[in-house]
C-alpha cells in the first residue's frame, strides 16, 4: 500500500498569536483584581522578587485590558484564525479563596473571546499563565503545598462553566516543566527561587500541578466539547561532541524535558525520574488516588514553546536545577545568536517536533515561536527584516516536519504585538509584528504600528504557509 506523503500545510491549519495575560492587559487592580505572583516582580528577574520596587513593568504593561479590540482586530486583518492567550487568575478570584467569582472578570473574557469568534479567529486559552494569587501564596506557601490542587479546579471550573461556548482549546498549565526551573520556578509554581530545599519544593509542586491538569482535562471533558492539551517549554539538546559520555549527558538532559511530558500525555511516572529523585535526595509526597487520577486523564494534545536549542557536555557543572531563562552555557559554534544570548535554531524546531511526535504519536502546535530583538523605528516604520527572515526558517521547518510525517495543526508565534518580556521585564525585548509605542520606563504613546514582518506574516497566513518570499 502506498501512502501520498503530506507536502504542505493542512489546509485547517492554525495560524496566529500567543500572548499571556500578565505581561500584556495591563489594570492590575481593575475592576476588582487584586496583586497576583507577577505583580511583584520588578523588571523581570533583572529586578527580582520584590514588594518594594518603583516600578513594576507588568502593573501597565500595554493596557491591552482597555485596547483588545482594537489590537485583535489588527491581528484578524493579518489573516489570523486563531489567538492563545491565557485568563488572570486575580481576575476571576481576586484573593483565590473567594466563594463567588468576580463576575467583571468572567464579562472581561468572555466579551474578548466571543470578539475573537467573530473576527474569524479560535481561541485557545492557557488557564494558569505565570500568574497565581499573591493572597494564596502569602498565607499557604507554593504549589508545593496540596491546598493549590483545590483552589485551582474552583478556578477551573469557574471559568470552563462561564466561557465554554466562547474557548476552542484549553492548555491545563505553561510550561508546565518550568516549575523545576531555577529561578523561573516563581512564575511556574510560585515557589521563591532563592527557598531552602528548593529541588524539593519544585518536584513537590510539579506533582500537584500534574494531578490539577488531569483533573482539570476531568472537568473539561465531563463539561464541554473542547480539546485540553499540554504546554511544555521546549528546547532541543545536542550532544558537545560524538563522545559516548557527552551523548549520554545530553540523554540525561532530554529527560529532564520529557519527565513533564511524559506523565501528562502518557499518564504515569517514567521509570527513569526514581534515579533522579534518588540522587537528589527527593521524597514527592503523593496520596491515595493520584497515580490513577493521572493515569486517567491524559491530554488530547501537546503544544510547546520553542525559541533555541542546549549543548550538553559530560564534565560540565551539572546544577541540579537547570537556569536557562538568559544565556545558555555552553555556545554551539555552528549558530547565531539573538542580542539576549539566544541561539537562533530553526533546524531545532525541526528535531523537536520528530522527537516529540515519534514519542507521543499526539498531535501537535507550537504554541510561541518567535524572535526578541530591539527594532528602530524610522518615519512610522520598522523594518525588522531578521524577524521576517525569523520565522520564514522556523515555518520551514514546520513544513519539513509535517513532510516528515509530523501531525502539526497550528503554530502561534509570541507575541503578535510587543508585550512586556515576562525574562527580562523589558519592552525593549520586542517580539512583535505589531509596535507598541512605550520604553523600558512605561513611557511612550502606546500607539501601534505596523512593522514590515505584519505584512509578511498576513501574506505567508493567506498562502497557508506557501509564499514564504
Amino acid at each position: 500500500m502506498k501512502k501520498t506523503v503530506q507536502s504542505k500545510f493542512p489546509d485547517n491549519f492554525l495560524w496566529g498569536g500567543a500572548v499571556a495575560a500578565n505581561q500584556c492587559e495591563g489594570a492590575y487592580l481593575e475592576d476588582g483584581k487584586l496583586m497576583s505572583t507577577a505583580d511583584i516582580k520588578a523588571r523581570g528577574f533583572f529586578g527580582g522578587i520584590r514588594r518594594d520596587a518603583d516600578y513594576y513593568p507588568t502593573h501597565k504593561a500595554i493596557d491591552f485590558y482597555h485596547t483588545y479590540k482594537s489590537d485583535l482586530k489588527m491581528m484578524a486583518d493579518a489573516n489570523f484564525n486563531i489567538f492563545r492567550t491565557s485568563i488572570n487568575w486575580t481576575r476571576i478570584y481576586p484573593t483565590g479563596e473567594e466563594a463567588t467569582p468576580n463576575q467583571k472578570g468572567i464579562d472581561y473574557y468572555h466579551d474578548m473571546f466571543t470578539y475573537c469568534h467573530s473576527l474569524g479567529m479560535k481561541v485557545m486559552v492557557t488557564i494558569s499563565h505565570y500568574e497565581t494569587p499573591l493572597n494564596l501564596v502569602d498565607k499557604y506557601g507554593g504549589w508545593d503545598n496540596r491546598c493549590f490542587i483545590d483552589y485551582y479546579l474552583k478556578f477551573v471550573r469557574t471559568i470552563v462553566d462561564n466561557l465554554s461556548d466562547c474557548v476552542d482549546y484549553w492548555l491545563t498549565f505553561n510550561e508546565i516543566g518550568n516549575a523545576a526551573v531555577k529561578p523561573i520556578c516563581w512564575d511556574a509554581a510560585a515557589i521563591d527561587p532563592e527557598s531552602d530545599n528548593l529541588l524539593q519544593r519544585m518536584y513537590q509542586a510539579a506533582h500537584h500541578q500534574f494531578v490539577a491538569s488531569a483533573l482539570a482535562v476531568k472537568y473539561i471533558h465531563e463539561n464541554s466539547s473542547a480539546k485540553v492539551g499540554a504546554m511544555i517549554a521546549y528546547k532541543t539538546v545536542y550532544p558537545y561532541t560524538c563522545d559516548p559520555k557527552d551523548v549520554e549527558a545530553a540523554e540525561k538532559e532530554k529527560r529532564k524535558e520529557y519527565f513533564f511530558s511524559d506523565v501528562q500525555v502518557r499518564g504515569k511516572y517514567p521509570s527513569y525520574i526514581w534515579k533522579f529523585f534518588e540522587e537528589h535526595n527527593l521524597d514527592i509526597k503523593m496520596e491515595y488516588g493520584d497515580e490513577e487520577v493521572i493515569a486517567s486523564y491524559p491530554v488530547d494534545f501537546i503544544t510547546f514553546s520553542y525559541y533555541r536549542s542546549r549543548v550538553v557536555k559530560a564534565d560540565e557543572a551539572e546544577p541540579a536545577e537547570i537556569t536557562t531563562n538568559t544565556l545558555e552555557g555552553i555556545s554551539n559554534p555552528y549558530l547565531p545568536k539573538t542580542g539576549w544570548g539566544w541561539s537562533v535554531d530553526p533546524k531545532g524546531l525541526e528535531l523537536a517536533l520528530l522527537e516529540l511526535y515519534d514519542r507521543y504519536q499526539k498531535p501537535l502546535f507550537v504554541s510561541e515561536n518567535g524572535l526578541g530583538a530591539i527594532d528602530e523605528v524610522e518615519n512610522d516604520q520598522i523594518h525588522d527584516t531578521y524577524r521576517i527572515d525569523y520565522m520564514r526558517e522556523h515555518i520551514k521547518a514546520m513544513k519539513d516536519a509535517i513532510k516528515n510525517g509530523v501531525d502539526l495543526f497550528g503554530y502561534t508565534m509570541w507575541g503578535p504585538i510587543d508585550i512586556v518580556s515576562n525574562g527580562t521585564g523589558q519592552m525593549s525585548k520586542r517580539y512583535g509584528i505589531i509596535y507598541v509605542d512605550l520604553d523600558d520606563d512605561g513611557n511612550g504613546t502606546g500607539r501601534r504600528l505596523k512593522k514590515d514582518s505584519y505584512a509578511w506574516y498576513s501574506k505567508t497566513i493567506a498562502s497557508n504557509g506557501e509564499d514564504l518570499d
